[in-house]
């Protein structure tokens, strides 16, 4: 990264300098946040080998960022960000932000350090870890077997220094919106193409432009989201049995739908219907589309949500969800009142794929279970914090499937696929089919690999494990329920699961892109072929296309 970020260049090193610098900047968002955390673990009694982690990650921080940060402005003025460019930025952008997340982990005293005998498993750990909170994904390997803190205490997350769980829970509220997201409005006055950057990160098929300028945009985006997340704080803290600190840490991590806590058993440690309430409202709000929530919100126009066909259909199947799970749960012997609180708050969480855990699911009856599994695939609204495949696109998906049928018995009949008025484009329907084609081929894949690598697991243990990461959801099934860490899979599942995690949150097409050896001929020849050409074209025509319609 340093290579590119001093000397001179040509026009395909320059492009390159542009990840450097996007990564660069990145990190350097990190740097406040670290601060934060230091200062706050110290005035709640951390030691000072609690926090040595963060100087380490605060100066690697400042390192790779003051460069960027004086190079952003030596960038060509005239150029704008092309597609290729913000995929490979982005899809960087994330394990080097990472890396630097697991450096406060591994350097002190959650999981063996750098120094230590097993150094190179308490790396695993530690960067599975970051990955996990940066990814929303919210699955944990922190317990006695892992953490030498934890040797003697009888809740070994709450053990940790209140640095480290600030720290977890600020990864997650970071990766919600998107870290890159805050670094790219310093590029966006120099480049015109900071959009394309945004939409390669943020969830969903598109991020809609509801101001004129980007900088404006993710303002209002980011304004949202920050007063939800103090609103939620304060709920908690004077309408829950939380203290401040559990309802800072618990309202970081619900906007984002990431799913960290403070304590081993969860939101269930607290048993209380008030936290629960509070925390299905802002996990149901994060998994609506931003775009929605700015018109409600911002405009005060109701109608644009209530007439939104993608809100319809996610206020539906978590309606429907809950109905299912209910009555199946009184008919496993639970009482009606139980039956729907916590069939209530978990079709909520995994719905959104937050994966707080009011109860221990894995041991309800596999039809609850099942409904579960199926929430974590279809995931939330587009454009929200959300993981899993996303409502608009099953919505999609479903027409698509009608079309056919209806082409069979009358093949002359012209049927566009439309979404509100508006006709969905061939070429965007193609797209989706691909994307959805390459989330079960690489589901199918690592379920395989899975199989390989952890041989004694059942196979709603390994299906579910794949499900949980590729949609960033957190807790699992099987071995790996809501009261189970992961602690105890092999490392090379950790790495496959991390990588799935990382794929899931950015979509799969923007990490699957910088896989294929033809962007990076491209990028350092300066130009691209036909076939790339035509891909990322359709890429850029669907993210049009969802714009227009969020707008609608």
């Amino acid at each position: 990264m340093f290579a590119l970020l001093r000397g001179k260049w040509s026009d395909a090193s320059m492009r390159l300098r542009l990840i450097g610098v996007t990564c660069g900047l990145a990190s350097l968002m990190l740097v406040p946040v670290l601060l934060t955390c230091v200062l706050v673990g110290l005035m709640m009694g951390d030691q000072g080998s609690d926090v040595r982690g963060f100087w380490v990650a605060i100066f690697l921080s400042v390192a790779i960022g003051i460069p960027a940060w004086q190079a952003r402005g030596t960038l060509d003025d005239g150029s704008r960000v092309r597609d290729r460019e913000a995929v490979a930025a982005v899809a960087l952008a994330w394990p080097a932000v990472v890396l630097i997340g697991a450096i406060p982990f591994w350097f002190g005293p959650t999981f063996v350090g750098p120094f230590e005998e097993g150094w190179a498993l308490g790396a695993v750990h530690a960067w599975f870890e970051s990955m996990s909170g940066f990814t929303t994904t919210g699955a944990s390997v922190i317990d006695p077997t892992t953490s030498p803190i934890c040797a003697s205490a009888s809740d070994c997350i709450w053990a940790q220094p209140r640095s480290i769980l600030l720290w977890r829970s600020s990864t997650q509220w970071l990766g919600g919106m998107g870290i890159v997201m805050l670094s790219l409005f310093f590029l966006s006055g120099v480049l015109g193409g900071g959009m394309v950057l945004a939409r390669s990160e943020l969830t969903g098929p598109t991020l809609t432009r509801i101001a004129p300028r980007l900088l404006h945009t993710g303002q209002y985006l980011w304004g949202i989201y920050g007063a939800l997340t103090l609103i939620e704080m304060l709920l908690l803290w004077f309408f829950s049995p939380m203290g401040l600190f559990d309802a800072v840490n618990h309202a970081l991590t619900t906007m984002p739908t990431g799913g960290f806590g403070t304590r081993d058993a969860g939101i269930s440690h607290f048993n209380s219907p008030a936290a629960e309430r509070i925390l299905i409202l802002f996990m149901f709000l994060a998994g609506v589309n931003f775009a929605l929530l700015y018109w409600l919100i911002v405009r005060r126009k109701l109608g644009e949500v209530v007439g939104n066909g993608e809100f319809r259909t996610y206020v539906a199947i978590l309606t429907l969800a809950v109905g299912v799970i209910t009555a199946a749960l009184i008919g496993f012997g639970h009482e009606k009142e139980e039956a729907f609180r916590h069939g209530f708050f978990q079709v909520v969480s995994i719905g959104t794929s937050t994966g707080f855990a009011s109860a221990d699911f894995s041991l309800w009856p596999s039809l609850a279970t099942l409904i579960l599994l199926m929430l974590m695939i279809v995931g939330a609204s587009a454009g929200s914090t959300g993981g899993g495949l996303k409502v608009m696109r099953i919505r999609l998906l479903g027409k698509v499937a009608y079309r056919e049928l209806i082409h069979i018995g009358e093949p002359r009949r012209v049927l566009p696929v439309k979404e509100g008025d508006e006709v969905i484009e061939e070429s965007t329907l193609l797209t989706i089919i691909g994307m959805v084609g390459w989330w079960l081929a690489i589901f199918i894949t690592s379920v395989i690999l899975l199989g390989f690598f952890e041989f004694d697991e059942s196979l709603e243990t390994i299906v579910s494990l794949v499900a949980s990461s590729l949609g960033n959801t957190g807790p699992a099934l099987g071995n790996y329920g809501p009261t189970s860490t992961w602690s105890s899979l092999s490392p090379l599942t950790l790495i496959l699961t991390s990588l799935l995690m990382w794929g899931g949150r950015l979509e799969l097409l923007t990490v699957l892109l910088i896989f294929r050896m033809r962007t990076w001929k491209v990028l350092r020849a300066g130009k691209i072929d036909e076939a790339g050409s035509k891909i990322l074209a359709r890429f850029s025509r669907i993210m049009g296309s969802f714009r227009r319609q969020s707008k609608k």
